[in-house]
């Protein structure tokens, strides 16, 4: 049978952070991004052991939204705003950078006291260009807050957007979705032609479209204008969907830093190299700039 469904099919890049694997889909050479989404990065599943952690160190960001979500585990947030959270399983962390936040994400003293999981995806969001420059800010929203639906062996949760009439209370300045599904084995779910650029990301479990199966942790981009018909083969499926409206423009990547104009790229270089970011209470150490 024809692949008529799949656009594009993506293996990620793997890359070690400690004692922890991460697969990174996004950009890459096949996709630079999914509608709003140019970063796609897959931390875990792993263990952290008794007395260790992750310590990213402070680091800066312009011109986009950092979307985190963990299945397991939990990362401490602090950011120049002064924000201190906790993130944990199934709520959503979003930090958008705007003109330009600073943040690090370490373990907690809670995680580090024992052997601790960690598992989840962190994705950017670039911003609409007259976004570009607006004020940063961090939202959390409680995994409780966010709305799903279940039936026929398919129960979602929505965590971007609105998918089966529900609508999540997460704010974003563009048309965009983000979904958790979890398949029973041998269950379908039809996903509508409603976004123009849409990925599917299995997490676990294989699934089948278009009579082929896709093995997990890859990431499928799905063709533009058709309703594709997902079904999980024979164990559960869990799978995320995403995408929206394209961007408008072009944007460029550089560490972490997104814009839509080159001349911005340069001038936050120079802003973190000479200290004129914000601080994080209560850090003292930062992450320097890349020398490439």
């Amino acid at each position: 049978m024809t692949q008529q469904s799949i656009q594009a099919h993506i293996i990620p890049r793997t890359s070690d952070i400690g004692q922890l694997e991460v697969k990174r889909a996004l950009p890459s050479a096949g996709r630079r991004a999914v509608g709003p989404f140019v970063f796609w990065d897959q931390m875990g599943p792993g263990e952290l052991l008794q007395g260790q952690g992750i310590d990213v160190r402070p680091h800066p960001h312009i011109g986009l939204a950092t979307l985190t979500y963990l299945f397991a585990g939990q990362i401490e947030h602090r950011d120049s705003l002064g924000v201190r959270q906790l993130i944990t399983p199934g709520a959503i962390n979003l930090m958008t950078a705007g003109s330009g936040i600073v943040h690090s994400e370490r373990s907690d003293a809670v995680s580090r006291a024992g052997v601790s999981p960690l598992f989840g995806v962190q994705s950017w969001l670039a911003l609409p260009k007259a976004q570009e420059g607006c004020d940063p800010d961090f939202l959390h929203i409680p995994a409780t807050e966010l709305p799903e639906f279940d039936g026929q062996g398919v129960r979602g949760r929505v965590v971007l957007g609105a998918f089966e009439g529900v609508r999540a209370p997460t704010p974003f300045p563009m048309d965009a979705l983000y979904l958790d599904l979890t398949l029973d084995a041998g269950a379908v779910i039809e996903i509508p032609a409603q976004w123009e650029e849409r990925a599917l990301y299995p997490v676990t479990g294989a699934l089948e479209i278009d009579g082929h199966p896709y093995p997990t942790e890859t990431l499928l981009v799905l063709h533009p204008q058709r309703v594709v018909r997902l079904k999980a083969l024979h164990t559960p499926v869990h799978v995320l969907l995403f995408g929206g409206e394209p961007l408008d423009g072009p944007r460029y990547l550089w560490w972490n830093f997104v814009a839509s104009d080159r001349e911005r790229l340069e001038s936050a270089k120079a802003e973190w190299r000479e200290g004129r970011f914000p601080q994080v209470p209560g850090e003292t150490e930062w992450i320097p700039l890349p020398e490439a």
